[in-house]
């Protein structure tokens, strides 16, 4: 490389060693892409799956795996559980949880009703919901992630059936309850019956994220290295 001036042996290894972990990361997001990939197509499968007895699987399922049940029982009246500041479709609105009693199980269990738009700002209508014995389906899935708690639910301050939260924590909602719940919860089936929107996708970053972080990654070492060459050219 005659058209290089002799670098030094710290630019060298400040080059080398940023080149490696600009190349890793790209790597590791190329990885969590496929990983994210994997993830929603078992989610899809799960989704056309047929049935299961709520009785017979583990109570916390591997992380990575999603049974549709079918469960008979009746919506706990009273009970209504809104996750704030949801959007869907380009709308903002709530998801609305209301605890299920299922037959011959000891606890309850959190159902997502699905999505309502928020009406001029405030909080929607609730459909009134089945009275008496009625059979659920859908994806008994982990609840949504918590992220950063600011204030918190306050669950016990807030008066009458319906409460909004700001994350879903199913301990919190136990204790408000009175009695515990199963550590997951259900998604409804779609029914094009319903007011609410179900389209049900995992909350998590899309691969196609994954991939443009990768490709800057791969920037970044392309640009150190081009820094290199540009900083031990020799002039003429």
């Amino acid at each position: 490389m005659s058209f290089l001036r002799r670098p030094t042996w710290f630019a060298v290894a400040l080059t080398v060693a940023g080149v490696l972990v600009f190349v890793r990361l790209g790597m590791w997001q190329l990885d969590r892409a496929s990983e994210k990939e994997d993830l929603l197509r078992r989610y899809a499968a799960a989704a056309s799956a047929g049935v299961e007895d709520f009785g017979l699987i583990p109570e916390v399922p591997p992380p990575d795996r999603y049974p549709r049940l079918e469960l008979r029982g009746h919506y706990v009246e009273g009970h209504e559980y809104l996750l704030d500041d949801q959007s869907h479709g380009g709308q903002v609105g709530m998801h609305v949880y209301v605890p299920f009693a299922a037959k011959g199980h000891d606890r309850d269990l959190l159902v997502d009703l699905g999505f309502l738009p928020k009406e001029g700002g405030a909080t929607p209508r609730l459909p009134p919901l089945p009275v008496g014995e009625t059979t659920l389906r859908g994806l008994y899935v982990p609840p949504p992630g918590v992220g950063v708690r600011l204030g918190g639910d306050r669950l016990p301050e807030q008066k009458g059936p319906q409460k909004t939260m700001v994350y879903v924590d199913l301990k919190e909602i136990g204790a408000d309850l009175g009695h515990g719940l199963y550590p997951r919860v259900l998604l409804l089936d779609a029914d094009p019956a319903s007011l609410y929107a179900r389209d049900w996708t995992p909350a998590v970053m899309p691969p196609a994220r994954h991939r443009a972080y990768a490709f800057q990654w791969f920037t970044f070492a392309l640009v150190a290295l081009v820094i290199f060459v540009l900083l031990h050219r020799k002039r003429r």
